[in-house]
């Protein structure tokens, strides 16, 4: 019985220090890329885009909680624009704000979380027309330090 005890205690550490190690070994950014293709022009899209006051219109990080309390600040819309939030744990807090409007293909955001977890990312949408519709895609990209590499191995591992 003491054996076994002592087998399964090495194994788990073993298996422990696999997962550190490959935490260890990602890169120390992330990106995140989503495309959809959508009906509309691009212009009529960076419109909605580039003014916070209208990302309840599409956002579905907006109805999360509908509690949530809401700032603006700066520019009304496109650069200088800034938008903050304090939400339950479904959507936490944070900022953004508009670094560049290039009308009507590219909007680029700085996006600050402050909970649950801190962060600080960018996050770059561009439209393509194609055809009657518009290509959206959305990037966000930052610094993945160790906690964000343990959990996405952990991730990788659960599905």
């Amino acid at each position: 019985m003491f054996e076994a005890v002592i087998v399964i205690a090495v194994l788990l550490a073993l298996a422990i220090t696999a997962i550190l190690l490959l935490a260890a070994a990602k890169p120390d950014t992330f990106s995140v890329r989503r495309s959809a293709t959508m009906n509309g022009s691009a212009e009529k899209i960076f419109a909605l885009i580039s003014d916070f006051r209208q990302w309840g219109r599409w956002s579905p990080w907006e109805t999360r909680d509908p509690g949530m309390k809401r700032s603006y600040d700066g520019a009304e819309r496109g650069k200088g624009a800034v938008y903050a939030w304090d939400g339950n744990k479904n959507v936490g807090a944070g900022r953004t704000e508009i670094l560049e409007a290039a009308t009507p293909s590219k909007v680029l955001i700085k996006l600050d979380f402050i909970k649950p977890f801190e962060g600080h990312n960018t996050a770059e949408f561009t439209m393509l027309p194609q055809g009657s519709g518009t290509t959206v895609t959305w990037v966000m990209q930052g610094p993945a330090p160790f906690m964000t590499k343990l959990m996405h191995c952990s991730s990788t591992w659960t599905g």
